[in-house]
């Protein structure tokens, strides 16, 4: 499409309603665009079929959102929906294929994004990551010289005209220009000193292209997301990205043919930046204000409002990032002030809420009086739409806050939410119970487990096959008893050691046939913690999770893995290994209680672990694994506030792990991060042997290790489960040699990147066959 001459929108621009959100869950009341995806993916429906399910969930999002408040008119409804990622969206908004995918990205956006993100038989798909500090996974951008770019608006432009239909003027939602830049990587094609930023110029061009799209088609608003703003975790200092969101958004605010444009900056603090990113030629600004902070200095001398003037302001009070009712009598107070001040004050979301489940009213089997607690998507654009009204006429919704006050305060006094016993062993722990023998001695001890050099092992979960959910599912509705469930799994059990003792492993795992969760296996049995029935959140593509919820002090009744880890060993004389979720893993993807610091919640966990710990050792697990995969994931993207969590964190594993003798074998599990970053924090868990992802990085962990001097176990990830292709022996054994040049043999280990469980079986065998006979070359060469 070409651009259309039209005046700025500063002369014709319709303001924002006073209230808005940032974006909605995407993937369906009940996971309807993973079902419709999964059976295109398996050829069982088209694309036609696969697009209309999409259809019908965004009218559906759009309707629902205008009917919990948000008004139709203006932009207040987000157009946040996206197939798989809304970074990979924005790579085909930009036309940014890799060449490596040239004739693998088929003939539409649809078959493109796929291929992107996973991948096929001669393609590796993108790297994927985390999403700043969220366990949403992004595919991360491949940029290099010769990457084309080009403006591609039709999946934009087509979901402003549905919404038109619907009688709604929706708002645009894209990954900002600054943050797509820095998110993306160099590709291998890049020459030497390569950065994608060095492109910012001409994505930025192509944002231009993009925006006058969709004012040719009519669009109002445009949302462009930036966090970048906020973190301290990215290639360039925090004060340099200021700088090019100001350049930038001067050359995209000064174009002619554009929407008014709504600058977002969730999940951190821009309090510092928020004059000066007010101050640009845009018509309104969003900050987070529950992770962040308003300039106190600068509101209070009426500077905040003179940068403000002739700008919106989107006060982010709504915890987009946690299911816990906002206190309206607060929030209501921050937009007051803003308001007072002379900002014009819109209420809106701290972030999107697609990290959060759709409806807490579908919770029918959580009890009645946690729920009363809770509030999930649908909830949270009400009370969006309450504190607008609110803001208009304080005392239109008296009856409201009260209602939250009540619920506050009986959330307070709740039996389970505080307990003296629970607290006190906590406030015991003394720096001693942090604290194994030394390395060296527990290496000495633990070769009498004969584990051997380039050891073989795999991360935890086998497939969770269909029967294994059948099962579990008449389980659940009565259907068959304990005894029979118990000896279902016990079967399942034993395939699973026969099949890996068959292939070549040395180090063997039970698959978690009994776990439906790596942590909401743990919250069912931990005291302090609830599960939901329909509570699914995105973590990437369709992968979707049911966060636990943690409302009380947190103990541990009875033993958890203990029966099954000894069945298990009972059945084969190679070692079995222990399977746990680490304490910080658990906080992560669950949604945490928001009344207690989260180092005084981790310390709880890891003591429940800990008894687990003592439990299985004594049972006769000799390896136990702890895994990690989110440790990097919480890390602060305020530098200030990095070290104190790495510390607790660090502190809750090795409070956990710190009870075993030096004869066993501690392991840890992490994943999708960038290593290099925290390789402190990774050497100070003091684990015997840390797996971690790589495959698709291609060994990039590699090199912050070697040069770190890391002296423990270590395998990096040799085949990537989070695509369905089968990497070869020879592509395995590259990866093992790139590792073995910078890791010593005796410490390296080697494994997938992550459990299986949502892979297949024929995929599961045909690759981890490969990668034993690639470890086997390796270690004979």
């Amino acid at each position: 499409m070409t651009a259309t001459s039209q005046p700025a929108p500063s002369q014709t621009v319709t303001p924002l309603p006073n209230a808005t959100i940032l974006g909605y869950p995407r993937i369906g009341r009940r996971r309807e665009l993973k079902r419709a995806i999964e059976s295109f993916w398996k050829g069982a429906t088209d694309e036609a079929q696969l697009g209309e399910t999409a259809r019908e969930l965004r009218a559906a999002t759009r309707t629902r959102l205008v009917e919990l408040g948000l008004p139709a008119t203006g932009g207040a409804v987000p157009e946040s929906f996206s197939f798989y990622d809304q970074v990979l969206d924005a790579t085909i908004a930009l036309g940014a294929i890799p060449h490596r995918f040239a004739d693998a990205v088929g003939s539409s956006d649809l078959t493109a994004t796929f291929a992107l993100a996973r991948g096929d038989k001669d393609h590796q798909p993108l790297e994927m990551t985390k999403w700043f500090d969220t366990n949403y996974h992004y595919s991360v951008p491949e940029l290099d010289e010769q990457t084309p770019l080009a403006a591609n608006s039709a999946a934009l432009v087509s979901y402003l005209a549905e919404a038109k239909e619907q009688g709604i003027e929706s708002r645009p939602v894209l990954v900002g220009p600054v943050t797509y830049a820095l998110l993306a990587k160099a590709s291998d094609a890049a020459g030497e000193g390569f950065a994608p930023l060095d492109r910012l110029d001409e994505i930025v061009a192509v944002y231009a292209q993009l925006l006058a799209d969709l004012a040719a088609a009519g669009a109002a608003w445009v949302q462009l997301d930036e966090p970048a703003l906020v973190s301290d975790s990215l290639s360039v200092p925090r004060a340099e990205i200021l700088a090019l969101v100001e350049r930038t958004y001067a050359t995209l605010g000064g174009a002619s043919a554009r929407p008014a444009i709504l600058l977002t900056a969730p999940y951190g603090d821009s309090a510092a930046a928020l004059s000066r990113i007010a101050a640009l030629p845009i018509e309104a600004v969003q900050a987070d204000l529950v992770r962040g902070s308003l300039p106190e200095s600068e509101l209070a001398d009426g500077s905040l409002a003179a940068a403000f003037e002739g700008t919106q302001f989107v006060a982010g009070v709504v915890d987009g990032r946690n299911i816990w009712r906002t206190n309206l009598r607060a929030a209501l107070a921050t937009a007051t002030r803003l308001q007072d001040a002379g900002i014009a004050t819109v209420i809106g979301t701290s972030n999107s809420l697609q990290h959060v489940p759709h409806d807490v009213s579908d919770e029918t089997k959580l009890d009645a009086r946690l729920r009363s607690w809770l509030a999930f998507a649908d909830q949270k654009v009400e009370q969006v739409a309450i504190l607008a009204k609110g803001l208009a006429d304080a005392a239109s919704v008296e009856a409201e806050l009260a209602e939250v006050d009540a619920v506050l305060a009986d959330r307070a006094a709740a039996p389970g939410v505080s307990t003296a016993a629970i607290r006190d062993r906590a406030a015991a722990v003394t720096a001693a119970d942090r604290d194994r023998a030394p390395e060296g001695d527990r290496r000495d001890a633990q070769r009498a487990l004969n584990i051997p050099e380039l050891a073989t092992t795999t991360i935890g979960s086998f497939p969770q096959t269909s029967e294994i959910r059948v099962a579990r599912a008449a389980f659940a509705r009565g259907e068959i008893d304990q005894a029979a469930y118990d000896g279902f799994l016990r079967a399942e059990i034993e395939r699973v050691i026969r099949l890996q003792e068959e292939i070549g492993l040395d180090v063997l795992v039970h698959g978690e046939a009994e776990r439906n969760d790596m942590v909401q296996y743990f919250a069912e049995l931990l005291d302090g913690f609830a599960v939901t029935e329909h509570g699914w959140v995105q973590s990437y593509g369709t992968r979707a999770t049911r966060p636990s919820i943690l409302w009380g002090d947190v103990s541990r009744p009875a033993p958890m893995t203990v029966a099954w880890s000894v069945y298990a060993q009972s059945l084969t004389e190679r070692p079995v290994k222990g399977m746990l979720t680490g304490p910080v893993t658990i906080l992560a993807w669950s949604f945490v209680r928001d009344d207690l610091p989260l180092a005084d919640t981790a310390s709880q966990v890891a003591l429940a672990l800990r008894d687990e710990i003592n439990d299985l050792v004594e049972a006769g697990i000799k390896i136990v694994q702890v895994d990690e995969p989110a440790l990097r994931e919480l890390l602060p993207l305020d530098a200030d506030r990095q070290a104190a969590y790495l510390d607790w964190s660090v502190g809750a594993f090795r409070l956990a792990t710190a009870g075993a003798a030096s004869e066993v074998q501690i392991h840890t599990h992490l994943c999708y991060s960038e290593f290099g970053e925290i390789i402190d924090a990774v050497d100070g868990l003091d684990a015997d042997v840390t797996s971690i992802e790589a495959a698709r990085s291609r060994m990039d962990v590699v090199e912050p290790l070697g040069d770190h001097g890391y002296s423990r176990g270590i395998g990096p990830g040799v085949y990537d489960i989070h695509s369905p292709r089968v990497p070869s022996v020879a592509e395995q054994t590259e990866l093992i040699q790139l590792a073995a040049a910078r890791i010593p043999g005796e410490q390296l280990w080697v494994n997938p990147d992550c459990g299986l469980k949502t892979r297949g079986y024929e995929e599961t065998v045909a690759s981890l066959t490969n990668l034993v006979q690639a470890a086997r070359a390796v270690r004979g060469a």
